[in-house]
This record gives C-alpha cells, sequence and structure tokens, in this order.
C-alpha cells in the first residue's frame, strides 16, 4: 500500500502526517531536527511512500536525507498553496495533513529544484551581490560623515583622496569611526576580489551546455559578466520553461491581472522572483537606453504612454525576453539596424 506523506518543516522541528489513497489519517509524529538518525530510521521501514515539503528556505539537508527512501519527494510552491497560507486554524499538524492530501489527490503545486552546481552557482553569485551592496553602504556613510565638515570630494577612495582625506581635521570620535569604516571598506574589497575569483574558477568548470550558454550571453551589448552570472545562477537551463511568458512569470518582470465581469486592469509586476536578477536586469537595461539608438527608441516610445519608471520595466522584460531567445534558440545576438 503506497502511502503519502505531508511534512511542515521548521528551523528546529518536523511535524509530518501520513495518509492512505483513500486520505485516512495512518500516523502523525513530530522529530527534532537535530535526530537525522531518528527521522531515517522512521523513513526506512515506512515502506512505500511519496512525500512532499514546502520549499521554505532551509529544505535541503531534510529532501536529501529522505530521498533514498521515497517513490518521489515534491517541493510545494508556498506562494501557491493559499489553502495553508489563508487558513485561519493554522496549526503545524493541520498544515502537514493538508500537504499529504493535497499529494493524495496529485495536486500540489510544485516548486523548482537547483541541482547541486546551480546551488553552489547561487551561492557565490548572492554573496558578490551582498559585498557589493556593503561595499556601497560604507561608501556612503564616508560620504556623509565628511560632508558634515564639508569635506567631501569626488576622489575620497583613490589613493591621493585617502591620503587627503587622512589629514582632514575631525572630533575623535569622528575619526576613530572615519578609520573604522575605511578598514570595513578594505576588508569588503579583499573579499569581493576572492568572491571574483572563486566565480571564475567556478566558471571554468562549467559543463559545455552552460559554457555555451554563458558564451551567447556575452555577445548581447552591455550584458556584462554580473548580469550573466545571475541569470544564470537564478534562472538556470531555459529549457524547462516552455516560453518566454514562463521565465517571465518566473523572474517577476510580468504584471499582475485584475479582472472582474469582463473587465481588467493590469497591475505593477509581481516580484515574484529573484531580486537580485531584477537588479541586474534594470541595471543593464539603463545601460542600453543610454548607449543603443534602437533601444532608447523603445524606452522612448513607452515613457510618452505609461511614464519612464514603466517604461524602463518594460525594457528589461524585453531585455530579458531576448536573453531567454538567444539561449532557446541557440544563437549570439544579432545587431538591427
Amino acid at each position: 500500500m503506497k502511502k503519502f506523506v505531508g511534512v511542515d518543516l521548521h528551523k528546529n522541528l518536523i511535524v509530518l502526517c501520513v495518509m492512505d489513497q483513500a486520505r485516512k489519517v495512518l500516523e502523525t509524529r513530530r522529530f527534532e531536527c537535530r535526530d537525522t538518525e531518528v527521522i531515517a530510521e522512521f523513513f526506512a521501514a515506512l515502506g512505500t511512500f511519496e512525500l512532499v515539503v514546502e520549499a521554505t528556505a532551509s529544505y535541503e539537508w531534510f529532501v536529501q536525507l529522505v530521498e533514498p527512501y521515497a517513490d518521489r519527494v515534491i517541493l510545494a510552491h508556498p506562494g501557491k498553496l493559499r489553502v495553508i497560507a489563508e487558513s485561519t486554524r493554522k496549526t503545524d499538524k493541520l498544515d502537514a495533513r493538508v500537504l499529504a492530501a493535497f499529494l493524495a489527490l496529485d495536486m500540489i503545486p510544485q516548486a523548482y529544484r537547483a541541482g547541486p552546481r546551480q546551488r553552489q552557482h547561487r551561492r557565490l553569485v548572492r554573496q558578490r551581490h551582498y559585498l557589493r551592496r556593503r561595499i556601497t553602504s560604507v561608501k556612503n556613510r564616508l560620504r556623509h560623515l565628511l560632508a558634515d565638515y564639508n569635506a567631501d570630494r569626488r576622489d575620497l577612495f583613490s589613493q591621493e583622496g585617502r591620503q587627503a582625506a587622512a589629514k582632514i581635521e575631525l572630533l575623535p570620535a569622528d575619526r576613530f569611526t572615519f578609520e573604522m569604516m575605511f578598514k570595513e571598506l578594505d576588508f569588503h574589497d579583499e573579499q569581493l576580489g576572492a568572491v571574483e575569483r572563486e566565480l571564475k574558477a567556478f566558471a571554468k568548470k562549467a559543463p559545455q551546455r552552460e559554457a555555451e550558454a554563458r558564451k551567447l550571453l556575452g555577445t548581447h551589448p552591455e550584458v556584462g559578466p554580473v548580469t550573466i552570472e545571475a541569470f544564470l545562477a537564478e534562472v538556470g537551463d531555459v529549457r524547462r520553461f516552455g516560453s518566454r511568458k514562463k521565465v517571465t512569470a518566473y523572474v517577476g518582470l510580468a504584471p499582475g491581472v485584475r479582472e472582474s465581469a469582463g473587465r481588467g486592469r493590469e497591475l505593477r509586476i509581481t516580484k515574484c522572483g529573484s531580486g537580485l536578477l531584477r537588479w541586474a536586469l534594470g541595471q543593464a537595461a539603463w545601460r542600453l537606453v543610454g548607449k543603443s539608438a534602437r533601444w532608447r527608441h523603445i524606452f522612448e516610445q513607452i515613457a510618452k504612454r505609461r511614464g519612464k519608471k514603466k517604461a524602463i520595466v518594460a525594457v528589461t522584460r524585453r531585455l530579458l525576453c531576448v536573453l531567454v531567445s538567444m539561449l532557446t534558440r541557440g544563437e549570439p545576438y544579432r545587431h538591427v539596424v
């Protein structure tokens, strides 16, 4: 008899519900996450079963633990399981039971599970993005401190600018903070360099399809290494989507729609995907608008009707679609006169 297991996974606790095909509850159990041996023994003795767990932030260790024993392990999309998210009676036991029931009915909205290489790629790309944000934050704080003395300068972070700033008379607390922030800036710069080197080494070990995708994306004007790495890390293989519209929705650049009585209106973009990728694509879109007459014309035509903010979002969405088409067809970017 095949069993269906719904798992409500938390940082320190697991609650699971076991059902049969008729959705009759056979067993409800609770485990501490640290008791991995006990968890493995339970699933090893369970027999034939399928399992579903929500794609929360820390599911990977659990999936790897139970995969050898399960016929199938499914990741449930948390945003699409509204029956749980909007429930007025929300408990761990009830959540696990609902998951098991949906699994028995084969109605689980599935989430994408990245492979080991893509997970490692994401980790490196996101760490680089974090360090860039920290560097920007420290630089802004340094400029703000010197602005209080009317001593900010454009070349502050050059060797000459740092030497000049060191001679400015600051109050003791400000001098102490100033020196600490420059040490923090140097530390983050050093870490960023290490991440950049690690990403280059990671790219050299890429399988053929990923190497070809990296090369193709590089033919698009104003799409540099930061955008390319963010795209490959967050989207992965575009073949799994089937259409550009699905990729756009996955990245969060698709506009929402509200319709009633046959009348609909377009809402803002959903922003449900990777914020890092949307940021990288947006930066590339602004560069294109500034340097390409064709892309600037597209931007200006939309801006006349919808405004500049919506126009740059539309250009970003179009850029994403072009990148997806290049990878789908295996063709480099073709310049249009």
